[in-house]
């Protein structure tokens, strides 16, 4: 008879022998980590839940302040699991270079190895603000003041001291870079316009770039019609010459409204009679500075205004304006401005 075992114990013998056993794990081992790499290849690269394409702001911080903003505004899976394997992926890949705080594009589906990609090398989204030609300081702080994505307040803008211009910017711009930019350019054109001026043509009416400034800041309120602007250069500097008053209603306007430079009522004959230095209309000589911000086209006409005689232009109902070189003229061209304008009966 077989030889007879205790009871309850089965035969134990292993399916493998202890050395086999290692042998086989030692084996299998670099198997399994090339599948996990595989696995997890697949997961970097696989298309992610953002729906749409969108711009998302990604705010300074770690990894792990970075991870939470990707989950919230839905370009990872909000999982543990995801905001872990981001992470990871970051920690391994951080030879590709530095994740970088700004507002950037992503693309709908965007994979884990294409955000690392934009947070590494993509560029920032690009803003654009206007100021546009004419505007007083006060309307250009009030339009900085509203662009969004810039930080910080407006600092107080010194009348025509920043040029109209179309310029971008990036999410996180401080405001008072912005105004620090257009200053440079406005003193870089000023500058330009001030040395390469018509000095003949000038005759020593215009005695300095600020000057020059504040002409040319008469101009682009007189007219928006840019052929034009030579000649109401001219009007006023053979008014000046003469020692005539400019005369100027937007100058009037802009001492009446407190550097506003607009009315909510049209000007009065009553207003010409109410003194301030800004009152062409009473005070000889060019306003003590300028009253808006003047673009190019304007601080060009001041430095080379046109040929003439002219001492008075009057708008023409269209548009543009009707120059003369005598009262009678301009008497003429207003009459015929009024019956341009006039209400039918």
């Amino acid at each position: 008879m077989p030889d007879s075992q205790p009871d309850g114990e089965e035969n134990k013998t292993p399916l493998l022998p202890p050395k086999a056993g290692r042998k086989l794990a030692i084996f299998m081992a670099p198997l399994l980590c090339i599948a996990a790499a595989v696995a997890g290849y697949g997961h970097y690269t696989d298309p992610g839940p953002l729906p749409e394409a969108k711009a998302f702001v990604i705010p300074h911080g770690n990894n792990a302040t970075v991870t939470k903003a990707l989950q919230a505004d839905g370009i990872l899976s909000p999982t543990w699991a995801s905001g872990a394997f981001f992470r990871i992926s970051a920690l391994l890949t951080h030879r590709d270079g530095q994740i970088h705080a700004s507002e950037f594009q992503f693309p709908s589906r965007v994979s884990v190895a294409h955000v690392l990609e934009i947070l590494r090398h993509g560029k920032p989204v690009s803003h654009s603000l206007t100021v546009p030609e004419g505007l007083t300081a006060k309307k250009i702080e009030d339009i900085i003041r509203k662009a969004p994505v810039l930080t910080g307040d407006v600092p107080e803008i010194a009348e025509g001291t920043v040029l109209p211009q179309t310029i971008a910017y990036v999410w996180g711009t401080p405001r008072q870079a912005i105004v620090d930019r257009l200053r440079r350019m406005m003193d870089k054109q000023l500058q330009a316009s001030w040395e390469k001026r018509d000095v003949e043509a000038l005759d020593g009416l215009i005695q300095s770039p600020q000057e020059l400034l504040t002409l040319a800041s008469l101009i682009e309120r007189e007219t928006g019609v840019p052929s034009e602007r030579p000649m109401v250069a001219r009007v006023f500097l053979n008014r000046l010459k003469l020692g005539m008053r400019l005369q100027t209603d937007p100058s009037v306007i802009y001492g009446l409204s407190d550097g506003l430079g607009t009315l909510d009522r049209p000007l009065l004959h009553e207003d010409l009679q109410t003194p301030g230095p800004y009152n062409t209309y009473l005070e000889a000589g060019l306003p003590p500075g300028p009253i808006c911000s003047p673009g190019i086209t304007s601080l060009e006409a001041a430095a080379h205004p046109a040929e003439s005689k002219a001492l008075y232009f009057v708008a023409t109902g269209e548009g543009g304006h009707n120059f003369a070189e005598t009262l009678q003229e301009q008497d003429q061209n207003i009459r015929a401005y009024r019956a341009k304008t006039a209400s039918p009966e």
